[in-house]
């Protein structure tokens, strides 16, 4: 297998069960998280606080695993008044999955 530092660090970002457990819940949005004032589920992604309490840790936590989670390029934050939110950046999700097929 060739040496891929994206694919390394997207690997790493997956090995752990609360940033799985965003990116489940990150792709259904709707059906996972109440309406939001200030942002679109689907446009804008779901806010930081919501994500936080359904990893059931502290906002320090969460803050570290949704950056874990951006610096390996599997979601795409939005900052829109005040608020961060998140959601699965689909593209380089699919990359990864056609990636790992071919090189394991």
């Amino acid at each position: 297998m060739k040496n891929d530092p994206h694919m390394e660090k997207a690997l790493k970002a997956l090995a752990n069960d609360k940033r799985l457990l965003v990116l489940e819940l990150l792709k259904d949005p709707v059906g996972n998280f109440p309406p939001q004032v200030d942002g679109d589920l689907i446009e804008d992604g779901v806010c930081s606080n919501w994500l936080t309490e359904k990893m059931g840790v502290a906002q320090p936590t969460a803050t570290r695993h949704l950056k874990v989670l951006t610096e390996a390029g599997l979601i795409i934050p939005t900052r829109k008044k005040g608020w961060v939110f998140y959601r699965r950046d689909e593209a380089a999700i699919g990359a990864l999955k056609k990636l790992f097929c071919e090189e394991v």
